[in-house]
């Protein structure tokens, strides 16, 4: 009875908190019409082009004429720490850094300026194959790590905007 009342008294104290969904309204919520006006500028080298493929399976293919073009900056850096009795590096740290903007097509304004990193600590054994396994998987986890962070900052930006910029009867 007692646990009973507690969770009510909680879920009364979040339903007048003024939280909701990001994407209420599915398809037609503003965070889903603008991922479906974003055009992703290419992204060189290979970091670039798994957080481009990350953010395309977030956002997905413009269906129209793109109404926003979104442009990302890399900086992915593999810095060795921890040395072994030999000098040889015991550690690696693996960050990958973007510096990203979303920019209106039509006037060239930048709505959106922003930044997403993660990184990843990789042991370094005495296989080089395995080391380069280990930095492989890596990237592959931080692109994922950094698609995720635009996409939520670009949902963001697309509810806190939707009322003035009309995302939501763009569609």
């Amino acid at each position: 009875m007692l646990r009973n009342a507690a969770f009510l008294a909680l879920a009364l104290s979040l339903a007048g908190c003024g939280l909701s969904p990001v994407y209420s309204g599915g398809s037609a919520s503003a965070p889903a019409v603008l991922a479906a006006q974003v055009a992703i500028a290419p992204i060189p080298d290979r970091a670039g082009f798994l957080v481009r493929e990350a953010l395309l399976d977030r956002l997905g293919q413009p269906t129209e004429v793109a109404r926003y073009r979104l442009e990302v900056e890399l900086d992915d850096q593999i810095v060795g720490f921890g040395v072994r009795g030999d000098n040889s590096v015991a550690r690696e740290r693996r960050t990958l850094r973007a510096r990203y903007r979303l920019v209106e097509a039509s006037t060239n304004t930048v709505v959106v300026d922003a930044t997403a990193g993660s990184d990843a600590g990789i042991d370094r054994v005495s296989s080089n194959f395995a080391v380069v396994a280990a930095e492989t998987t890596a990237l592959e986890r931080l692109s994922t790590e950094i698609a995720r962070q635009i996409a939520a900052r670009l949902a963001l930006y697309a509810r806190t905007a939707a009322p003035t910029a009309g995302l939501a009867a763009a569609k």
